[in-house]
């Protein structure tokens, strides 16, 4: 229940620093993307079924104030956090290069999917203008905060194996 309870809190936390603090302080319209950080966190983390409902709920907020429809973000980070889960035999708490590298791949997939249909579905085509301008200012953002938050959760989710292992105890 309190693992629940925290996660719930993360996500909050992570759309409202997002939507908010974040989107003012932004360089050139781009800010990092923490609801894909946290999924990714808690699906290399916490496995497939983790991240796959971090996910699930990270892109409902995200359609509910950000989308047209509510589904397609939910999806995409549907299936981020589950892909991610499969990282998690080979994961290393203390390892930073595993995240940096999967958060880049993560990205890259968000932003190409909303290229997909935000541009390329309205006959904008220039990809490599995205690819310059939007892709790699918006990746290199969200792999400098993954830096930074991201040794945050690793904190909080030894926290969080720290008292289920107490409970099991007694």
């Amino acid at each position: 229940m309190r693992r629940i309870i925290t996660i719930s809190f993360l996500i909050i936390i992570s759309f409202l620093l997002q939507s908010t603090l974040l989107s003012v302080l932004t360089l050139k319209g781009m800010a990092p993307n923490l609801m894909l950080i946290l999924t990714m966190s808690f699906g290399i983390m916490r496995g497939r079924r983790e991240g796959m409902l971090t996910g699930f709920f990270c892109g409902l907020l995200y359609d509910v104030f950000f989308g047209n429809l509510i589904g397609p973000y939910m999806l995409l980070f549907l299936i981020i956090g589950y892909t991610n889960g499969f990282f998690h035999k080979e994961f290393l708490m203390e390892d930073i290069m595993l995240p940096v590298f999967i958060i880049m791949v993560d990205d890259f997939v968000f932003c190409f999917m909303q290229y997909i249909f935000m541009f390329l579905l309205r006959n904008k085509t220039n990809i490599g203008f995205y690819i310059v301008n939007i892709f790699l200012p918006q990746i290199l953002f969200t792999v400098i905060a993954t830096v930074i938050v991201y040794r945050l959760y690793v904190v909080i989710n030894k926290l969080l194996k720290k008292k289920v292992k107490e409970n099991e105890i007694v």
